[in-house]
């Protein structure tokens, strides 16, 4: 009986240490997803702010919160199972979605490119004006939601395609913690940026004049990290989505693109010795892949101008 209990124990313990192994397999993947799909986090984060501009300091958190629940809607109920039947099912589609995708990133870099040219914006982009109070925000959140699905349907399927030949409960496993994780990083940086200024604006009324001049700085910061973070958001839509395009063309059964980048890659990576290697290497990709993506995006952005010329003439 006490061999029989020892016995039961030992299996007891096995299944404990064959459970934290998988959380921890499951843990190292979804952490793996959400570095390959960082390009798009940065993006979604850059872009989100501006949904909250204008309006007053007390619904900016009750409006990102709005946003943030749509968000984890959009990732759960909407592109996860769609995400998992294809993967299941259909994983060969997997690459045609990254394309679309990426299709999607490099016009919406080139197209922000393109604004900050010519001063110009979106189409649509008055189409609220008039508009206030909660008529106004309910507008701006279900934009932004709607946003939101793009670039969630990205980064969960980036994250999918790191998991692919993981079996099913992994790869569920891994997207939902990604989900998860990701909509807070996201939410929870954009909270603070938008808070940001408040907080300077209340340690520069404090005595201190340590807090005042502090506070000082943060308002006065905040423009400039805005501006700093539209252009990494920029450049990470650019970047990712020529990367996507490269490698996933390739993976649609045209290599030449991606064993050009790999070649450029190698190349560079042997000019030098050591750890800077890595870093030249990294960087001439990186570059070369932004620079498609804007090539890329240039021609989506001029046909998307083109289109509604036509429409006048044709009628």
């Amino acid at each position: 009986m006490a061999g029989g209990l020892v016995a039961l124990l030992d299996d007891v313990a096995a299944l404990a240490k064959a459970a934290a192994a998988s959380v921890d397999d499951i843990g190292a993947a979804a952490g793996k997803a959400s570095v390959k799909a960082a390009g798009v986090v940065v993006d979604d984060t850059a872009v989100t702010p501006r949904y909250v501009h204008g309006f007053s300091p007390n619904r900016e958190l009750p409006i990102i919160r709005k946003i943030a629940i749509g968000s984890i809607r959009n990732k759960l109920l909407i592109i996860l199972p769609v995400a998992m039947i294809l993967s299941e099912f259909l994983p060969q589609a997997l690459p045609y979605l990254l394309i679309a995708g990426g299709l999607f990133l490099c016009f919406e870099g080139a197209e922000k490119v393109y604004e900050a040219l010519t001063g110009g914006h979106h189409a649509g982009a008055g189409a609220t004006e008039g508009q206030s109070g909660p008529e106004l925000e309910k507008i701006m959140v279900s934009g932004a939601i709607r946003t939101d699905l793009i670039l969630s349907a990205e980064i969960m399927v980036i994250s999918l395609s790191s998991v692919e030949d993981e079996v099913f409960l992994t790869r569920l496993l891994v997207l939902l913690v990604v989900a998860i994780l990701i909509t807070v990083l996201v939410y929870g940086v954009v909270a603070l940026i938008v808070k940001m200024d408040d907080v300077g604006l209340a340690l520069a009324r404090r005595e201190s004049s340590f807090s005042q001049r502090i506070g000082r700085g943060l308002v006065a910061a905040m423009p400039k990290v805005m501006a700093v973070l539209t252009m990494v958001g920029i450049a990470a839509m650019l970047w990712v989505g020529g990367h996507i395009l490269l490698v996933n063309i390739g993976e649609a059964g045209f290599h030449w693109p991606a064993d050009r980048l790999h070649d450029l890659e190698h190349g560079f990576g042997d000019l030098v010795d050591g750890g800077v290697a890595g870093v030249l290497s990294w960087t001439a990709g990186t570059v070369v892949s932004a620079l498609v993506g804007l090539v890329v995006g240039a021609i989506v952005v001029l046909i998307a101008h083109q289109i509604p010329k036509r429409k006048p003439g044709a009628d």
